[in-house]
């Protein structure tokens, strides 16, 4: 998969009365590479037409489209990959459906699970919620910045910190290894999606830097 650094997650409760294709083109324009459908409520319909609509706005700025859980729908609209949780398809299955050339990922919340996604072929693996979120309705506890700084040591696949992770935090996050950051309130809650993006771009960044020249 093409390297990224900001993964951003539709999230449309966090904006009412604002277009969610306007808000992903704004976090794109940003600096978000790449964009997550999440669709916890609705239906298969609507899920679809949400995801046909991503995918040509992704296509059309280059950026990458995953789709959460729904790999029917992934296929249908041609994403880039899908993503699933610990409770979802096992991913070698996952791989039989969707091709060698595509991407899975996988939400890991342990060590262990890490270990497992990246054993079995996972392209990347989220790890979090670092902090207390409220994106999702069946989170689990907080891991921490100790579990990034787990998969920082060990795990050489891509992974990407989410979960709670907001500008006031993230640095604590950067420092503790992550490189690569997921938000989902944040951005696309915000006023200026497009400024907070780039705001987060910049601590990437300069953590990196400063990772560079220690």
């Amino acid at each position: 998969m093409k390297p990224f650094k900001l993964y951003v997650i539709t999230g449309e409760q966090f904006h009412p009365g604002r277009d969610m294709l306007q808000v992903m083109e704004e976090a794109i324009q940003g600096g978000a590479d790449i964009i997550q459908l999440r669709d916890k409520s609705g239906s298969k319909r609507e899920i679809l037409a949400k995801a046909y609509a991503l995918r040509d706005l992704t296509r059309r700025y280059g950026v990458t489209f995953i789709v959460n859980d729904h790999i029917d729908i992934a296929l249908a609209v041609d994403a880039d990959g899908i993503h699933l949780g610990q409770d979802d398809l096992p991913l070698a299955d996952a791989r039989r459906i969707m091709g060698a050339g595509k991407i899975i990922g996988i939400s890991t919340h342990a060590i262990e699970e890490a270990r497992a996604a990246e054993r079995e072929g996972a392209d990347y693996i989220g790890v979090g919620p670092v902090f207390e979120t409220k994106s999702k309705v069946d989170v689990v506890a907080p891991v921490t910045t100790n579990y990034v700084r787990q998969v920082a040591a060990e795990i050489r696949i891509p992974y990407v910190a989410i979960g709670g992770i907001k500008l006031h935090n993230v640095d604590q996050v950067l420092e503790a290894g992550a490189t690569r950051i997921c938000a989902i309130s944040e951005i696309v809650g915000a006023a200026d999606v497009r400024g907070t993006c780039e705001k987060y771009l910049e601590r990437i960044d300069r953590a990196a830097a400063i990772a560079r020249s220690v």
